[in-house]
């Protein structure tokens, strides 16, 4: 099913395409959470650390086949809007060659230097021996991160939000049985985890390649789509590699507060992996709104659609704040109890401090949700380096503040929850100012 998103009532346009995307992204946080739960409860303390340093790397690496495929994904939704399927055909087949050629260089970088990195990521030696081993079974089925990554945001640039659902729904319950049975019967440990997703991802991969080939075959590049178009090539390698640049910051960053949490031992390493777990589930619809609403902005700027543009950004702001007020509200009121959920009510200090770090971030989730908006925006007219300043200014301000004040005894592990929402309030009055600057030259672009 494909939904053109260049006309009917804008409100109702972003909404019906964005849920199946918000669903399908909380199936995708499944696939993390089950592991969480499924380790903490059967495994242990050192393994949910493990799994929690292990999930931290994993995010980054993913962030850069993510950001590739979402900057391809951009281009593709320009061209379904504008109608032009030559030009969109031309684009799938170079992203795919380029994206799959790099997905094989950071597999072979990743299994030629697992130790070194697990040692840069400050992993303490209690637990080195079950990160190691989860993430190299994750590591195995990497391809199938970007094959379901990459057809995802094909399926969605033309405007299908419910097949990538479908697939991942089935995906996720496949990965929590399968992880229960591994993990809770066979005593499998963290590689019965690590063996449980891979096979569901594969499967979820697989699907997705047949039901693109069946059932949308106006997509498949023909044999004169399959040349080298050197400028369709830096086309899209621009908007690819400069949202992958995004993406990967953004997760580097966080990367690097992670391996500062490491140095505060296991404990707040196990409060940390459980509440971003959380504050991962809470923000994610915003995130995943901002994506819905970058392929209808790519959509409308294909079809040149410039006050479609102007009504979409006022009624994203507006749904994007309620949203991160109703759920800041409910994150703050339930704190420890949704702590409890992933640890025993008897670990009263992974407790506390996974509660406070999430009455921070929750008091400031429309600033991330506003953030999300702003680099939905800049992707989909093609300007994706503005992203990648917002995301600098953002992260940057993150792992300064974080490593600084975390270094004064008076302040210690909550410099790196504080430093988090400042961090997204710098990047937003930038990315607003800009765009008040810059109105007329940006309304030009879409004209």
């Amino acid at each position: 099913m494909k939904y053109d998103l260049t006309t009917g009532p804008v409100a109702k346009t972003m909404l019906k395409f964005s849920i199946p995307m918000i669903l399908g992204d909380l199936f995708q946080q499944l696939y993390n959470i089950s592991d969480t739960l499924i380790v903490g409860w059967f495994i242990g303390t050192n393994a949910l650390a493990a799994v929690g340093a292990s999930y931290t790397l994993i995010i980054f690496l993913t962030s850069v086949i993510l950001g590739l495929c979402m900057g391809s994904g951009a281009l593709f939704s320009i061209f379904y809007g504008e109608k032009n399927f030559t030009n969109l055909k031309s684009s799938i087949f170079l992203s795919f060659i380029l994206i799959s050629i790099i997905t094989i260089i950071i597999n072979i970088l990743i299994f030629t230097y697992i130790d070194e990195i697990i040692v840069f990521m400050r992993i303490p030696q209690e637990i080195y021996d079950l990160a190691y081993t989860y993430l190299y079974i994750i590591f195995i089925g990497f391809s199938f991160t970007f094959i379901y990554n990459y057809f995802t945001c094909l399926l969605r640039a033309i405007g299908n939000s419910n097949t990538p659902l479908l697939f991942l729904g089935f995906s996720a319950i496949l990965n929590i049985i399968l992880s229960l049975v591994f993990v809770a019967i066979f005593n499998m440990g963290v590689s019965g985890s690590a063996i449980a997703t891979v096979i569901s991802q594969g499967l979820c991969a697989l699907g997705l390649i047949l039901y693109t080939a069946l059932k949308c075959p106006e997509l498949m590049p023909q044999k004169e789509h399959m040349h080298w178009n050197f400028s369709m090539l830096k086309n899209i390698a621009n908007s690819s590699i400069l949202t992958c640049t995004q993406q990967s910051v953004m997760n580097f960053g966080i990367l690097m507060v992670q391996g500062l949490v490491n140095s505060f031992g296991p404990t707040v390493m196990a409060a940390f992996t459980v509440a971003v777990k959380i504050d991962s589930l809470a923000y994610m619809p915003a995130q995943d709104f901002g994506n819905a609403f970058s392929t209808f902005i790519g959509q409308n700027f294909g079809a040149k659609q410039t006050e479609r543009i102007r009504q979409g950004i006022k009624t994203a702001l507006k749904i994007s704040f309620v949203f991160c007020l109703i759920i800041s509200i409910i994150v703050i009121i339930f704190a420890k109890s949704l702590m409890t959920i992933f640890v025993d009510a008897n670990e009263i200090a992974i407790i506390e401090i996974g509660a406070q770090y999430l009455y921070i971030e929750g008091s400031c989730y429309f600033g991330i949700g506003f953030l999300f908006l702003l680099y939905g925006f800049y992707r989909a007219i093609n300007f994706p380096m503005m992203s990648v300043i917002l995301t600098i200014i953002s992260l940057g301000t993150r792992v300064f503040l974080a490593y600084y004040l975390a270094s004064i005894p008076s302040i210690g592990v909550i410099g790196i929850w504080w430093s988090i929402p400042i961090g997204w309030a710098l990047a937003d009055i930038f990315g607003f100012v800009y765009y008040k600057r810059k109105k007329l030259h940006l309304i030009g672009n879409l004209q």
